[in-house]
């Protein structure tokens, strides 16, 4: 009578296809959950942007006046850093530069990041957002465009 050692031909590639089925599955969840908190990292960085912003206006009555919206590194450095802010986070989850707009008089200002893929743009009318790569803006001390429940892109 003969031992049997090992797993047959069938066995294994029952295995393999579970796994395979179980990768299917989990893969993108995984990639929805990573960009998920890249969109999470990106909104809690402009609510540090925002507040540092709202300090300086308590100590001198406007914001910061720039004259042409840019990235935050030229913008808003000079005047936040350090004693509004430690260090400006210049980059969003996506790795995208974040960007402001602020008015010539310092009464308003805006911050948004272009989110993923650095196409992403401010809407007139906006609102909660399911696509990754629709702008996140924060403007005086709310969000206008953010993500909200299940991200489809």
């Amino acid at each position: 009578m003969r031992k049997q050692r090992g797993f047959t031909l069938i066995e294994l590639l029952i295995v393999v296809a579970i796994i395979g089925i179980i990768a299917a599955i989990a893969i993108p969840n995984l990639l929805n959950a990573i960009n998920r908190g890249r969109q999470k990292r990106s909104m809690a960085d402009m609510r540090a942007i925002a507040t540092a912003l709202e300090a300086y206006s308590v100590d001198f009555n406007f914001y910061p006046k720039t004259a042409i919206a840019g990235d935050l590194t030229t913008q808003l450095d000079p005047y936040l850093t350090p004693t509004f802010i430690k260090r400006l986070p210049i980059n969003d989850g996506w790795n995208q530069a974040f960007y402001v707009a602020n008015d010539v008089a310092g009464i308003s200002y805006t911050i948004y990041s272009k989110a993923k893929g650095g196409g992403g743009t401010i809407e007139a009318s906006s609102g909660p957002t399911t696509d990754f790569s629709q702008a996140i803006v924060f403007a005086n001390g709310q969000f206008y465009a953010w993500p909200e429940g299940m991200q489809t892109n």
